[in-house]
């Protein structure tokens, strides 16, 4: 089309899509675009702003590493991943919640009751709980990948003092689907402010701390898969997450134990001579 005009480019976008792309495609993209010229109609979007977000996304292109997913992060910080999660959570399944830019793959295998905490300084954590199916019955054979922040703030893939897979652990429950493991007290900790997501955070006036929390992505044959999280409800960040992570449902009380109060789960670690914090914490997935 010659005319083309900032009142029918929406349009003329539409029509130069081919006829036999696929449904969804077509929705998305459509949609996509639609906003996109909303947007800058509804701003008057100027030449310097728009060079801006092409900087911006430049920016996050430029940094962007395996162990350095600033495309992630910047939709974090803007809501979009949790708004995703939210939109895909089923309501008799536990609440999903941000995967994260730190999260690595191919973690070593953990046994039920094993530890992640190691010669690692503060508090000993213990968590456990059972995968359940919508009826809560346990669910035999679940994965379940485990990962966070060491007593520094730092994951591993941030930090090189860290090997690989410090805190990080895949296990898989019994017949019973129980998980247990000992770890250290996550920590709350600032997500990186050193590049373009930073920028956004500063020009809003946000500050970059996330509330403590345990990370889990769990897997059973027949049901959808979650990425969740763990949080303790006396953490400073918990109404303020700058990631938009935290659902009430996965809101936990840490409690503190005596050493000897759970002597059997406590053997299969090891680690446990004096009082501990416990996390019960139960997770339902949902059918495919």
């Amino acid at each position: 089309m010659r005319t083309v005009t900032k009142d029918n480019i929406t349009d003329v976008f539409r029509g130069y899509m081919a006829d036999d792309m696929p449904p969804r495609t077509r929705e998305v993209m459509s949609a996509l675009v639609r906003h996109l010229h909303d947007f800058a109609r509804e701003t008057q979007l100027t030449h310097d702003e728009w060079r801006q977000g092409i900087a911006f996304l430049e920016g996050c292109a430029a940094i962007e590493t395996a162990d350095r997913h600033e495309f992630v992060l910047a939709s974090d910080v803007l809501g979009l991943s949790s708004l995703v999660d939210m939109i895909n959570s089923g309501p008799a399944a536990t609440s999903s919640s941000v995967l994260g830019p730190f999260h690595v793959s191919g973690a070593p295998p953990l046994a039920v009751g094993g530890d992640m905490k190691r010669d690692f300084g503060g508090p000993v954590l213990l968590a456990e709980g059972v995968i359940r199916d919508p009826d809560g019955k346990p669910i035999p054979g679940a994965q379940i990948d485990i990962w966070q922040t060491a007593p520094n703030g730092l994951y591993a893939s941030q930090d090189d003092a860290q090997d690989t897979y410090s805190f990080h652990g895949l296990m898989t429950v019994g017949d019973d689907g129980r998980y247990a493991f000992t770890t250290v007290k996550p920590v709350e900790y600032t997500v990186p402010s050193d590049g373009p997501v930073g920028d956004i955070l500063r020009a809003c006036g946000r500050h970059p701390w996330r509330p403590s929390h345990l990370h889990y992505i769990v897997k059973a044959p027949g049901y959808r898969t979650l990425v969740t999280e763990v949080f303790p409800d006396d953490d400073p960040y918990l109404d303020q997450d700058t990631v938009f992570g935290v659902r009430e449902d996965l809101v936990m009380t840490y409690v503190e134990r005596p050493a000897d109060e759970f002597p059997d789960g406590m053997a299969l670690s090891g680690k446990v001579a004096d009082p501990f914090l416990h996390v019960a914490f139960d997770v339902t997935l949902a059918a495919l």
